[in-house]
């Protein structure tokens, strides 16, 4: 935990972030946390673990401005719950996939946010005959495995909490 902290420390400031190529992931999308990825990490988790080399970092949004809050490591879908307890052990941390998305039909992205919606990761739709019948494109599994940190956490619990996500994600446990 010290490690990451140390090795994000940098990134309070998110141009710091940009300029070692994270790119902040749907921009244009309004969201209350925001993933930057740094694809090059994300392509190097998929051979070998670096600490230092988070996937992502998590951001909250404060109108043009963003608080630095975490990161995300990712593990390849082929890996086994051993291997990803070999990572970030699960004895304290709850790796995930993101399951079950049905992207919505171009121009209607925003619709994924809205409180009761049909699309995306909180989406209701969670079959593949829905989100066809609905005009989307559904996904069983988005991206790899993940896990969060909150490095700058006092308590150990909100360190590794599955609460800060959004509500209604889906979850492969």
């Amino acid at each position: 935990m010290a490690e990451l902290r140390a090795s994000i420390a940098k990134y309070q400031d998110y141009h710091a972030a940009l300029d070692d190529g994270y790119k902040i992931f749907l921009p244009n999308v309004k969201m209350p946390i925001k993933h930057f990825t740094n694809w090059n990490y994300a392509v190097e988790a998929q051979f070998r673990f670096n600490p230092d080399h988070p996937a992502s970092l998590r951001y909250e949004q404060h109108a043009d401005s963003y608080k630095l809050i975490g990161a995300m490591y990712t593990a390849p879908k082929r890996y086994t719950e051993d291997d990803l307890d070999k990572r970030v052990p699960l004895s304290v941390a709850q790796w995930h996939e993101h399951v079950n998305l049905c992207k919505p039909p171009k121009g209607q992205e925003k619709e994924m946010l809205s409180p009761h919606a049909r699309f995306g990761l909180a989406g209701s739709i969670a079959t593949k005959e829905e989100c066809g019948a609905a005009g989307g494109t559904f996904h069983p599994i988005i991206y790899n495995w993940m896990v969060h940190v909150y490095p700058f956490e006092k308590n150990p619990q909100d360190v590794w909490s599955l609460e800060r996500q959004m509500p209604g994600h889906k979850h492969a446990d």
